[in-house]
């Protein structure tokens, strides 16, 4: 048996396609596609973004897209794919992210998440995210999202998530 191993990389620009094809089935189903080819090139092209892909044997099977500000870091885009959910790679893809954050005195990230994707709401508040506002009508007018954050600084609580 051939053990896969997994690997967290810098997307390439050959990488774009790959990852917006993954945003538009996980993330934009239903909304027009803005994650196109050509963003994703130009964060993979951004000074204060990393885009990060998660690889097996080769295969894309998560990404995120962090874009990095002077006090706080905004979670652009972040996905792994339906059969490798619950294995870690959204952590580890996450805790990179986060790192680099660290590294360049960044504190506060952000991000906003759909509010009827109750998965995604609940690994995020596993990885020490809380909710902070609803959104209405965030996604193209036609969805709400649940605005979160966590602090860096701060040591991660199980304190209830507020809204």
């Amino acid at each position: 048996m051939i053990r896969s191993e997994l690997s967290l990389k810098l997307a390439r620009l050959a990488d774009a396609r790959a990852i917006a094809v993954m945003s538009r089935e996980l993330i934009e189903y239903g909304l027009q596609w803005r994650w196109t080819v050509k963003r994703v090139e130009a964060s993979i092209r951004a000074v204060n973004v990393n885009v990060l892909v998660a690889r097996l044997d080769d295969r894309i099977v998560g990404f995120g897209i962090m874009r990095y500000g002077d006090d706080d870091a905004h979670l652009d885009l972040f996905a792994v794919a339906a059969e490798h959910r619950r294995s870690g790679i959204g952590r580890q893809l996450l805790e990179w992210l986060e790192k680099c954050a660290t590294i360049g005195g960044i504190f506060h990230i952000a991000l906003e998440v759909r509010d009827s994707n109750q998965g995604a709401q609940q690994f995020y508040e596993r990885m020490s995210y809380r909710a902070q506002k609803q959104l209405p009508g965030y996604y193209q007018g036609m969805e709400a999202a649940v605005h979160m954050s966590r602090d860096l600084a701060a040591k991660p609580d199980s304190s209830p998530p507020k809204l």
